[in-house]
């Protein structure tokens, strides 16, 4: 791989990485919580995951548990609606994150063009 090809990988990679990354108080999980304050045992704790992985930034853990928790057979109307605002929630961040990176990954690209004279 050419060097300036490596570096532009290096810049996307870390630019996907960077917007994905961080706390965010946008996302309201206190209907989730609500919902599942008098759950018992492994849902309870589940939901308590999904929002620890929320306030974490952590996209991709929050959607798998949100789907897996979706698919529990025994959640009240309440929970499948709580489930269902986060998970939309969660997912306008993400694609909000990967707009982003596209963008500064695109501005990366050009600087380094132009930094290598092409």
């Amino acid at each position: 791989m050419h060097k300036p090809t490596a570096l532009l990988a290096l810049v996307v990679a870390a630019t996907f990485t960077l917007a994905g990354c961080g706390k965010s108080d946008s996302i309201d999980t206190s209907k989730l919580q609500k919902a599942f304050a008098s759950s018992e045992g492994m849902v309870k704790a589940d939901a308590a995951k999904i929002v620890n992985a929320v306030k974490a930034g952590n996209w991709a853990d929050a959607l798998s548990s949100l789907k897996s928790l979706a698919s529990n057979a025994k959640l009240t109307p309440e929970q499948t609606q709580a489930i269902k605002d986060v998970m939309a929630q969660v997912q306008a961040k993400v694609t909000a994150a990967v707009d982003k990176g596209a963008k500064d990954a695109q501005k990366a690209a050009e600087d380094l063009k132009k930094s290598i004279g092409g």
